[in-house]
């Protein structure tokens, strides 16, 4: 085999179409534009980094102040972490020019790079950036992480203590006439969800409110506008929402009857309790006594609320166990638990072994009407004609007794001063 050929010995006619000679050339040219690009890409970084450099010569000293008295210190290794980390210092404060700057700086426009977001804010309740900047929710720019950071102010598990900082607050709440909320959802069962069981599904204020276009709960607009409201809640709770529009109440709302209640009616928007625990069972049947004033009162005269109401047990039948809570449907229905069809095994829930006779029962038998229920309006009215009658006899006869008994009294007192005489 011929030995690879000496360079040298190539005949320079032969050298000029060499393939050696155009891979070397290629090799050159390559070499040449790769040191230009790595040239450039060094002085950028250079000026970078002689920027940062600059800035922190001042900045990094943790007492530093402005006129003011605020801090204006940067950390450089939490800011390189944070995610605002590959930005450079003059990215935001643009009308930094030369070292040492002015004192008095523009201030930084987060719209710059974050345009939607500014746009939606501009329209929402926290449009005055001057009580609510950015900084205010998403904590310092220099330390700013994503939203899927745990560092982050806005990472679910810190959402509420974030607008906590505002919605907690006293003075706040005066300023703004709004509730101080933070303290009535971190009791909730959300707020139980969220900060002792750490679940990041569970509902934080943003998942109600939304983060930038936050708009009044007034606004139809709004998520947390009533006829909004079961939207928003279901898209947690889809299939109790779903039954909610099946019912009476949703298909009222779905007809444009805003008076029905809806999610928050019953449940409250930030107090939110446990449906089984004890303490919102012995409340929720006054809830629904808000709207159904003529059946509570009924209702309230009957052993399942006197049992309830007297001896505090609260497992006794309340609305709901009855009529449901989601998918209430009335008597006409044939799908409704208290349809008449379906009596039996709805008292049988509790009463086992109810039968039709059971079901004769009327948990809301008004005595006050005549028309409605006749035979209990006369019973009832019969027995508190003979209570009336039974203790105004006796109130008479014990008064009459008295006054026997004095007069007894008196004569005989009468009688033994004569005797003495």
């Amino acid at each position: 085999m011929a030995e690879a050929a000496n360079f040298e010995e190539v005949p320079p006619v032969l050298w000029a179409a060499h393939p050696v000679r155009r891979v070397v050339k290629t090799f050159v040219r390559r070499g040449m534009l790769a040191a230009a690009i790595a040239l450039l890409l060094g002085s950028a970084a250079s000026n970078k980094l002689s920027a940062e450099v600059d800035c922190l010569s001042c900045h990094a000293d943790q007492t530093m102040q402005d006129g003011a008295g605020h801090n204006i210190s940067v950390d450089g290794a939490k800011f390189g972490k944070s995610i605002h980390g590959s930005l450079k210092c003059g990215d935001c404060h643009a009308d930094i020019k030369d070292y040492p700057h002015p004192e008095h700086l523009k201030k930084v426009q987060c719209s710059t790079c974050h345009a939607d977001q500014a746009t939606a804010l501009a329209g929402s309740v926290h449009a005055d950036g001057k009580d609510h900047p950015c900084t205010s929710c998403h904590g310092d720019a220099h330390t700013s992480y994503p939203k899927t950071d745990s560092r982050s102010a806005v990472y679910p598990l810190n959402i509420p203590r974030t607008c906590g900082t505002c919605h907690g607050s006293e003075g706040m709440a005066k300023k703004h006439g709004l509730p101080s909320v933070y303290p009535l959802y971190m009791d909730s069962i959300h707020g139980f969800a969220l900060s002792k069981e750490g679940l990041l599904v569970a509902a934080n204020c943003q998942s109600c409110h939304g983060s930038h276009n936050i708009l009044s709960h007034k606004d139809p607009k709004s998520p947390t506008f009533k006829t909004n409201i079961p939207q928003t809640c279901g898209t947690c709770h889809a299939k109790i929402a779903d039954e909610y529009m099946a019912g009476a109440h949703g298909k009222a709302l779905a007809a444009g009857k805003t008076t029905v209640p809806v999610c928050s009616d019953c449940h409250t928007a930030h107090a939110i309790l446990e449906p089984t625990a004890e303490a919102f069972r012995m409340q929720s049947t006054p809830i629904c006594g808000n709207c159904h004033k003529d059946k509570f009162s009924t209702y309230r005269d009957t052993f399942h609320s006197q049992l309830g109401s007297l001896g505090g047990y609260g497992q006794t039948a309340r609305c709901w166990d009855c009529h449901q809570a989601h998918d209430v449907r009335p008597a006409s229905d044939p799908s409704s638990p208290i349809a008449p069809g379906n009596l039996i095994a709805t008292c049988g829930r509790c009463h086992a072994g109810a039968n039709k006779s059971f079901v004769q029962y009327q948990p809301h038998a008004n005595a006050h009407v005549r028309k409605m229920n006749p035979a209990l309006y006369f019973i009832r009215l019969f027995m508190n004609l003979l209570l009336a009658g039974t203790l105004t006899f006796f109130m008479i006869h014990t008064i009459l007794w008295l006054i026997r008994a004095r007069y007894d009294q008196i004569k005989k007192k009468s009688a033994e001063g004569d005797k003495h005489a």
